[in-house]
Formats: structure tokens, sequence, C-alpha cells
């Protein structure tokens, strides 16, 4: 962590671009780069591990469930049952009606054969993907991070939000053998890609909080999900050919983060995001707090909907301070809302060019 370095220009993503389109602000080929002035590419992304939902091989089929009239309930590629506006998959959040793990025999039947790592078409195309990284690594010296879907994440889209907060006192020892395969699963996909490159970040997206805190307490996340995270992390420091090189640990955490850093730091981790406004996280406040951790987000989404005034007093707040503490990645704290005007967002974007 270097105190005033450059600030690294990036967005986390974009709800605003169809409206921008519609208005006549973009055509649809610019690039947003050249528009808003954003670093080119300095991270190299490995997936195979699932994002959302864990890396099903095979998915489970998609199909329609029951038509109830305005909206479709449809099994998804995670098996689950979900309903949707007719004709839309995009653009809200669903209702999750159902998930595909109730007790062991619709674990075992279902669901645990298709996160084998030796799966049929798992590593179909890894080989030269990892050889073609390799090579951009070569000529750029890319960093590397090991994407995954975190393991909180993983155990609510197999059981669901609910059923995860009875299954860890019900059931444990289901809980444990879930997280073992996700153990197994991305311990093997890492080690391949080890054999090609070396990594500088595991990248857990785990979504574990809302907007007051933890949707599951501290010590069950100390029970189900450190024991694999510590062991995964040991297995990839042993297999890294350069020993003296950092291994970050980045968790995504959404929501309410601050009851969750110090238990997350208690296994290395040392990187959050996205530091959600909203939800009472205050980038500011939080390096104070936290002077040695990396920051990526705190950027608040409404604030950028509110109008240049707002814009500029809330860059004024922020940015002069964690310039100069360094460590930090000012990104909207999710995507950009499909309200923020695009002058106001092209304000914003040359404010923080200044930095």
């Amino acid at each position: 962590m270097k105190k005033n370095a450059p600030i690294i220009q990036q967005e986390f993503g974009f709800y605003s671009l169809e409206n921008w389109k519609a208005e006549g602000f973009l055509k649809g080929d610019e690039d947003l780069k050249e528009i808003f002035g954003f670093d080119g590419r300095t991270m190299l992304a490995l997936e195979g591990l699932g994002w959302c939902e864990a890396s099903f091989c095979p998915a489970f089929p998609e199909k329609l469930l029951e038509d109830r009239g305005e909206y479709e309930l449809v099994q998804d590629f995670a098996g689950r049952h979900v309903l949707y506006f007719k004709g839309r998959r995009d653009g809200f959040m669903p209702e999750y009606v159902d998930h595909p793990v109730k007790d062991w025999d619709t674990w075992e039947r279902d669901v645990k054969w298709r996160l084998s790592p030796d799966a049929e078409g798992r590593f179909t195309g890894m080989t030269e993907h990892a050889a073609s990284f390799s090579n951009l690594i070569k000529q750029h010296d890319y960093m590397v991070a090991q994407c995954a879907i975190g393991g909180y994440m993983y155990l609510r889209s197999l059981v669901g939000p609910e059923g995860i907060l009875y299954m860890v006192y019900d059931e444990p020892k289901l809980v444990h053998d879930m997280m073992k395969t996700w153990f197994e699963l991305a311990d093997r996909i890492i080690a391949f890609h080890q054999k090609y490159m070396k990594l500088d970040e595991l990248f857990l997206a785990e979504d574990i909080c809302y907007n007051h805190g933890p949707l599951i307490a501290p010590d069950m996340i100390r029970e189900f999900l450190f024991p694999y995270y510590q062991q995964l992390i040991a297995n990839i420091k042993a297999r890294q050919k350069d020993k003296t090189r950092h291994l970050h640990i980045q968790i995504d955490t959404d929501g309410d983060c601050r009851p969750v850093i110090p238990v997350y730091q208690e296994i290395g981790a040392d990187y959050f995001s996205p530091f959600e406004v909203a939800s009472g996280c205050d980038v500011v406040e939080l390096r104070k707090q936290y002077p040695q951790i990396l920051m990526r987000g705190g950027i608040d989404k409404r604030i950028l909907a509110a109008g240049k005034d707002a814009i500029s007093r809330e860059i004024d707040r922020i940015m002069p301070f964690m310039k100069e503490q360094g460590g930090y990645i000012p990104v909207c704290d999710h995507g950009v809302p499909a309200e923020v005007k695009f002058e106001d967002y092209l304000h914003y974007r040359n404010l923080m060019r200044c930095f």
C-alpha cells in the first residue's frame, strides 16, 4: 500500500447505459475507457469456480415449471425455482421460491455430482485459456486474481438464505459435506491454474452482509467456512513458486461489512469491497479504523443521482484523504443506477481524473 499513489480509474458496472443510449449520449459502440477516463486492464480474472452460483457441470436443465399469467415459475441453471415476469429475466430482482438442497438425499442425488472436479467436460478448453493468460502476463505483467463463489453465497444458492440458517443447526454434517465439496473443486481448479501462472489474489464473492450486518453469525462463519478457506489458502501459498509473493484475499461482502471485517481478518483477508454507503459503510471512517486493509467501492450510488453539487461535495470529502492514505480504488458501491444522468456521471468522472 503506497500513500499518495495514483488512483486506479475503474467502475463497478452500469445499469444506466441503456438510458444514456436512448437519450442520445451513447450510440453503443463507444469506448467507455476513452469517454470516462478509465485505466486499461491491470488484472486478469481466472474463472471456473462460479460467481453467484456454484460451477455446476453439467448445469441443471432450465425449464418452465408453471405459467402464472403475468409471471412464470422457472427452474434455472442452478436448480432453483425462480419467479420471473413473463418474458423478462434481467433488470429486476426475481423471487426465489425453492432451492435444490433440502436434505442428504437431494444433495447427493441432484447436486453433489454436478460439483465433482472429475465431471466430464470440467476442464474442456482450460489448458488453452490458461496458456493464453500466461502469455498475456509475460507481455504485460498483469496481476492475476482467482475468482470464486464464496462459501456463504454457495450455501445460500443451494439451500436458500432462510434454509441455511436452520441447516447449520439441524444438519451440520450436511453443511460440512457441502463445504468439503466446495473446497475440493476449488482446490483442483486453482491447482490447475497455478501450473501456468502465479496468483496475486483470491477473490471470494461472498455477499454475506445486508443493510444491518451479516446474514449469518460470526461463529457460524468460523465453524462452517473458515476451515475450508484456511486449507485452500494454505494450499495456494504452498504451490506458489515465489514464496515471497503476497496473496491478497478479497472478500466481496455487500451490505454493512463493518461487523465482519475483523472476523475475516482472522484468515488473512486484507481486501474488502464494495462498502455500500446506504448500509452505513463510510470508507473515510473505516480507513481510520483499518489503516492496512485494501478497499474498493464506497462511492454512494445515491449521490451520483443527486446532481453535480452533491457529487462535488462527496468527492471533496472522500478523495483527498483516501488518496493520501493509499490502498483505495474508488468505484460506485454497486452498478451506476439507471437514474444517474449522463452529464452528472461525466462530472463525477472529470473530478476523479484529477486524482
